[in-house]
């Protein structure tokens, strides 16, 4: 295969993958055994030999694989020219009308700190554990930054562990200021906010802990915290806009296909397997175990490939409720897009695998959406022991209670409302680290860019969740005093 072939390999070219490339040595054939990236029609990154020799390639074709090549390229010489530690460059070339490669090194047997972060990412807030992956990291950040130079696209997975050392990868996103000179504080600032960003912000009270890591490496400024704070806030709030973005396109994350009749999208990983399901959606709802089957919605938990799984349908009720539904967004997209955002945001909630719209010449009628199942009980169920003893002589576990201090936080942070929060709604997920509140039905869910319009539908929330409990009781008098206020600060 020629590279220039590679264009129009699509997402999944036949393996082994030959590909005939030139240097100074004469042309030689590259064999790809396995594909680690792939952006179809633009760059085709995996594992494989060349001339005898274990290799990781980085094929880039295209329209804008010379731009590209000479990115990667630059990229990887620079951190080699700075003396820090980055797989070896074997072989390049970029060829006018086929595309450009980079041939590297192969760390074999390789660890990426983002798997490493995996592995811990569910203990509790910055153990050992997890603060021997971070300071790695941050200690490798630190060191790149002395030598004047910074990742753009700073992740985890761009820091592999081999042999006892560290390695930075994907020179492409390697920027300089003063080769050789230490950063700016404002370009380190920009980057460790990238960097933080990415972590979980039951982290953020420890970033002081964390910056120590990074300051034995790269001492040249003090940082202040405020300013690294509104650096991460802005990062953040760029990434959960592309990843909505990202919801409704075909992309590696989603698999997404629009037309006059559907849409369809779900999870790469799992197209495939959700396309035929949601095919048969009405007949696995039907043999399924029904939990809710009213006109505007029916819930079952159905059995498929082994899977337990939960099939919701949006129904239409009639003419006058289609003429309703029809022009905008059905209720199936609004709980698929506001389920990745909260699972992106770290708030537990039934992992969305696909959703449907069935359209006439684009006209939305009936939708559905396939999440995970959530074991477990739900709040009311959970905290009922609590009313069945006499008032006052029994109340929640403390650790209940403080994974709903932090459900309620996270929301106010974000602005989120529910829109249903009655108890029903939330289910109690047990994990090593004790355990936390899962939201569903997310119909209703709103992210809001207004305070005083987020104050008033948490104000409904929070009455519609204290609504569980008899107000005598002796347990809505204890939830009353802990779910925090906001109508009197946000002028609601």
């Amino acid at each position: 295969m020629r590279l220039a072939e590679l264009q129009a390999a699509g997402r999944h070219p036949q393996l082994p993958l030959r590909v005939t490339l030139a240097d100074g040595a004469g042309a030689a054939e590259l064999r790809l055994d396995s594909l680690l990236r792939v952006l179809p029609g633009q760059r085709y990154v995996g594992a494989g030999e060349w001339r005898g020799r274990k290799v990781l390639a980085k094929l880039l074709v295209g329209g804008k694989a010379a731009r590209h090549f000479q990115r990667e390229l630059e990229g990887a010489r620079l951190l080699a020219a700075q003396g820090l530690t980055t797989p070896a460059l074997l072989a390049d070339g970029l060829q006018e009308g086929e595309g450009g490669w980079l041939l590297f090194d192969y760390l074999d047997a390789a660890q990426s700190l983002g798997d490493a972060w995996r592995a811990v990412e569910a203990q509790a807030p910055l153990g050992d554990a997890q603060q021997a992956v971070l300071g790695e990291a941050l200690a490798a950040i630190g060191e790149l930054h002395a030598k004047g130079l910074w990742q753009a696209d700073l992740h985890l997975d761009n820091l592999l562990r081999h042999a006892g050392r560290l390695y930075l990868i994907d020179g492409g996103g390697v920027r300089a200021e003063t080769p050789g000179q230490p950063l700016s504080r404002q370009k380190v600032l920009e980057n460790l906010g990238v960097f933080f960003a990415q972590l979980p912000a039951l982290l953020d009270p420890f970033l002081e802990e964390l910056l120590v890591h990074y300051l034995l490496a790269n001492g040249e400024h003090a940082l202040p915290l405020e300013a690294l704070q509104k650096e991460i806030a802005k990062v953040r709030r760029w990434r959960v806009r592309d990843l909505l973005r990202k919801v409704g396109r075909d992309c590696s994350l989603f698999s997404v296909v629009r037309g006059p009749c559907r849409l369809f999208a779900a999870r790469r990983s799992e197209a495939e397997t959700m396309a035929p399901l949601l095919a048969d959606a009405d007949r696995l709802i039907a043999a399924g175990h029904v939990y809710k089957d009213g006109g505007a919605a029916t819930v079952a938990r159905v059995e498929a490939n082994g899977r337990t799984l939960i099939i919701k349908r949006y129904n239409i009720k009639g003419w006058v409720h289609w003429l309703k539904r029809f022009w905008r967004p059905s209720r199936a997209w609004a709980s698929w897009r506001e389920g990745n955002r909260l699972e992106f945001l770290g708030i537990a909630t039934a992992r969305p695998l696909a959703m449907l719209e069935r359209r006439w010449c684009w006209l939305r009628g009936r939708a559905y959406l396939i999440t995970d199942y959530l074991g477990g009980q739900d709040i009311i169920a959970r905290f009922k022991p609590c009313l069945d003893m006499p008032d006052g002589a029994v109340s929640p576990p403390e650790a209940e209670l403080a994974a709903l201090d932090r459900l309620f936080s996270t929301l106010i942070r974000e602005r989120i409302s529910h829109g249903d929060l009655k108890g029903h709604n939330l289910f109690w997920q047990a994990h090593e680290q004790g355990g936390e509140w899962a939201l569903i039905d997310l119909d209703a869910m709103r992210k809001h860019h207004s305070q005083v319009s987020f104050a008033r539908a948490y104000a409904r929330d929070r009455a519609r969740f204290l609504r569980n409990w008899p107000q005598d009781s002796g347990l809505y008098r204890l939830l009353e005093q802990r779910i925090p206020r906001l109508g009197d600060a946000a002028g609601a």
